[in-house]
């Protein structure tokens, strides 16, 4: 039996992880099956199970590798000295992330809220992960004293990436006509209006 090469294996799971994520984004991933996934993916549905061996593990592994987009964009953010040049790229490398992957905004929206969710933990674990790169930011503003007081950098910092991920898919849903730029400036503005008053 003859091994597949890498390079292939690694376009059939960018195929398939394409395929789940339009469907499981636009339907939840409960509803979504492995037929479906294979049909709108162009491949057997045995390649499915050949590649991630069920379409549970199937979706672990989408959201994983979501996620491990994400965070690759959210990362330069630390590698500001000013704050606010921070905080912009955050938001710049969310809204940016959404905007080419407005099917993995759907999703997250849709799983990580669900109660019971299937991917709850794996979920959890994920937005773990997400909250840290924005904590560490945030932490930032706080030292900074840019945080209005009372504020919890942990509360600061869930509340930013909740708001950026509902307002991205909002834009997304609702207001694809505003440009990336627009929704941009209205959520720097927000974040900027949300600091004590000098």
């Amino acid at each position: 039996m003859s091994t597949p090469r890498p390079g292939r294996t690694g376009a059939t799971k960018q195929k398939l992880f394409d395929a789940a994520l339009k469907l499981v984004g636009e339907r939840g991933a409960a509803s979504v099956t492995v037929d479906e996934i294979a049909a709108e993916a162009g491949v057997a549905k045995g390649t499915v199970y050949y590649n991630f061996g069920s379409k549970d593990a199937l979706v672990d592994a989408l959201l994983r590798h979501g996620v491990d987009l994400l965070a690759a964009r959210l990362r330069p953010a630390g590698e500001h000295d000013d704050t606010e040049d921070a905080l912009a790229a955050l938001v710049d490398g969310m809204l940016g992330f959404f905007a080419e992957y407005p099917a993995f905004g759907q999703l997250l929206v849709s799983e990580l809220w669900r109660t019971p969710g299937q991917w709850h933990g794996t979920l959890s674990l994920l937005r773990d992960d997400i909250v840290s790169i924005v904590k560490a930011q945030m932490q930032r503003v706080h030292d900074a004293g840019r945080l209005p007081a009372g504020v919890q950098v942990g509360t600061a910092s869930a509340a930013l990436f909740g708001t950026l991920l509902v307002i991205a898919l909002d834009w997304q849903v609702f207001q694809p006509d505003r440009s990336l730029a627009e929704v941009r400036e209205s959520v720097l503005l927000l974040v900027r209006g949300l600091g004590p008053q000098t």
